[in-house]
This record gives structure tokens, sequence and C-alpha cells, in this order.
């Protein structure tokens, strides 16, 4: 029997992108998976990690060493997602990363235990960050979560910003995961003059960030750009203050036929009132993935070495409803296209999660930041 650990967010900022909700898709990939081959014996464990590193590590460890999991998913932390990785190497188990956003996860701290699956630092920046500044908005503050995936949001997006001719007036970074007013953080954004205000958190405090320059009258001043920024936030701020809102995201459940056909299946499965994001499509996605490296290397083997898993994973061609079609690649980087997304104004919402407009797609080559400039160790020069 194979043992899955869903690592995430059952109670903080992020469990409306994690949750209950990547559970049901992960249990939807184990349905689809033994629907369309020869089923395997899967258990699936869950727990949260709480935003506190010395608590997921403690998790993982357990699970690696005396509960008998083969491979931990999700880890929607940055900074515990980096100790899971060291964590898998060391003990040859895989970790599917499929919800943190550091680009090291695939650059200098990439591993031969882990694949990067979802989305990242490098192709939020670019894709929003690139395409803002070549509409006009080449002045930016940032406003940004203090640890490691702020930091590196920040950073990347920075440079693309940079690299396409903006420049960067200043940054206000806040306490994380307690800060919940941003008023005096949203002011000095305002007194910088700069034409972008960019968005370098997630879950709840981009809802939060959002909501109240709403209020503020910030959003009639400053175009505002989510560089992680998902469906359930959008639908929580409301299409009134996030109209205009740019965003960049790999999955959208109304994108074509096979994500809203994905949609259809999973949402009996999913909480009421949530419908799949991104985080949740790439737990299904990569899940998906491990279950036919698994049965094409048989569980026995598969659970020996998490190594050999991932090295199976990387020769093995993607394929999914989710992503459509793609690869992982040397790095551990899954490679899928990404999408640029501008929120509907009220009057065009046709229905509750009818909210993005698709303003631009970049394809998979050019969505991911390119192998000679990650520095993971992994990669032949």
């Amino acid at each position: 029997m194979l043992r899955l650990g869903i690592l995430g967010d059952l109670s903080g900022p992020y469990r409306d992108l994690s949750g209950l909700g990547t559970m049901a898709c992960v249990r939807q990939a184990i349905d689809d998976f033994a629907r369309a081959g020869t089923p395997l014996q899967v258990e699936v464990l869950h727990a949260d990690h709480q935003h506190k590193a010395d608590v997921g590590a403690a998790i993982a460890r357990q699970w690696y060493d005396r509960d008998g999991v083969d491979a931990i998913l999700e880890v929607n932390n940055s900074s515990i997602a980096l100790a899971v990785a060291g964590l898998a190497q060391e003990k040859d188990k895989v970790f599917l990363a499929t919800g943190p956003a550091t680009a090291d996860l695939h650059g200098p701290r990439c591993s031969p235990n882990h694949v990067h699956w979802t989305y990242d630092t490098w192709m939020l920046a670019h894709g929003a960050g690139t395409a803002t500044v070549r509409a006009g908005g080449d002045s930016w503050f940032f406003l940004t979560a203090d640890y490691a995936f702020g930091h590196a949001l920040q950073r990347d997006t920075a440079r693309a910003v940079e690299a396409a001719g903006g420049r960067v007036l200043g940054q206000a970074r806040y306490p994380f995961p307690q800060t919940t007013d941003y008023s005096s953080f949203l002011l000095q954004a305002q007194a910088s003059r700069a034409k972008v205000l960019g968005l370098a958190n997630a879950g709840t405090d981009t809802v939060n960030c959002v909501k109240q320059a709403h209020e503020f009258d910030l959003t009639r001043k400053m175009k505002l750009v989510g560089l992680l920024c998902l469906l359930g936030d959008v639908r929580a701020m409301g299409a009134e203050a996030a109209q205009g809102l740019l965003l960049t995201e790999p999955f959208y459940w109304d994108l074509n036929d096979r994500t809203r056909a994905f949609t259809q299946r999973v949402l009996p499965r999913m909480p009421p009132n949530i419908y799949p994001s991104t985080n949740h499509a790439g737990a299904y996605s990569a899940v998906l993935h491990y279950l036919k490296t698994a049965a094409a290397m048989g569980s026995a083997q598969a659970k020996a070495s998490g190594r050999a898993v991932i090295e199976r994973m990387k020769a093995l061609p993607t394929e999914d409803d989710c992503f459509g079609a793609g690869r992982v690649r040397e790095d551990g980087r899954k490679i899928h296209p990404a999408y640029l997304f501008e929120v509907k104004p009220p009057a065009e919402v046709k229905q509750e999660w009818d909210l993005y407009r698709l303003a631009g797609t970049i394809e998979a080559e050019q969505a991911m930041r390119p192998m000679s400039e990650g520095g993971c160790p992994l990669v032949r020069s």
C-alpha cells in the first residue's frame, strides 16, 4: 500500500486554497487513476503545519520515519517546504511540492527527491510583472509578507519589473501571519506615488489588502497586482473590490472543456461553496502522475526509493485535465502554460465563480525560468 501525506493549511490564512479541497482533489486523482487502469491501494493522511517550520518539519519527519509515508505533498509554506525537501532527500522519500512558491525549490535547493509542480515565484513575477510594465505600470511599490515566500516573490517580481524597464519605488514588509490591519502599509504605498501596488502575499492576507485598498479608494489611484492570488481569494474579495486586479494562474475552472470536466467531477467532493483552485488542481495533477509512475514501477519498487520514483516521473510525460500535456524537467520543475487574468467588473459576472477574463497566455517553455539561470546542481552544464 502506498501512503500519501497532505501537509497543508487546515486552519490558517490559506485554508480555503488548501485544506479539505486538497483532500477532495487527491481522492479524485486516486479514483480517476483507478478507473483508467490497474488500481493501487492508497492511504491518505492529512495534517496542519500551522505555518510553523518546527511543527511542519516534525510532522514530516514522523510521517517518513514512523508512519511509513512514501510521499508528502502540498506544503503551502515555502519555509516549511524547504525543510521537507531536505528531509525527503535524507530519508530517500518523495516530496510533491504542489503548494510552495519559492523558485529555489528547482534552483539552488533542488534535489533528486522532489518535484516542484504548480507555480513558483519566477513564473508569477514574469507573468503579471512583465505584462503590467508593458501596459504602462512602470513604477512599483511592494507590500510583502515577511517570510521566505514573500521575500522570494518580491525579489523575482522586482527583477522582472526592472528588466522590462520599470522601477521599484519602495516596499513595506509586515509580520506574517499575525497581521490583519494593513492601513499603515497602504498609506506608505500611496505616499510613494507608484503606479502599481504589488501584493507579495497570498490567501486571506491578499484578500484583506485588496478590501482595505478599496475602502481607502487606493484602487482608483494605483493598479493592484496579486502576485499569488487565486480564484477563492478573488471571490472572497468580491468583484466590486477586485475588479481590474491582474494575476497569473496556470489553472482556471472555466478555461477550457477539460478544466470544466474536471471541475464537474470534483465539485461533489469539495467543501461547501469552494471551487477548485490552482493549488487544488496542482495536488490532483501531481498525485495522478505519481500514481501512474508507481504503477509503471510496481508498488514495491516505488516504496523502496523516492529518488527512483522522481527519476521515473521525469522520464514519463504528464497528462491531465487540469494542465493538459506537459513534462517534468531535469531540475524537477513541472512544465505547463501560465495565464494572465484580469478580474471582471461586476456587470460582466454571470455566476458566482465566473470572475476572470483571459488577458494573455504564456506558453509552457516561456512561463518557467530557464534551467541555465536556476543554479540547480542536478542540471548538467
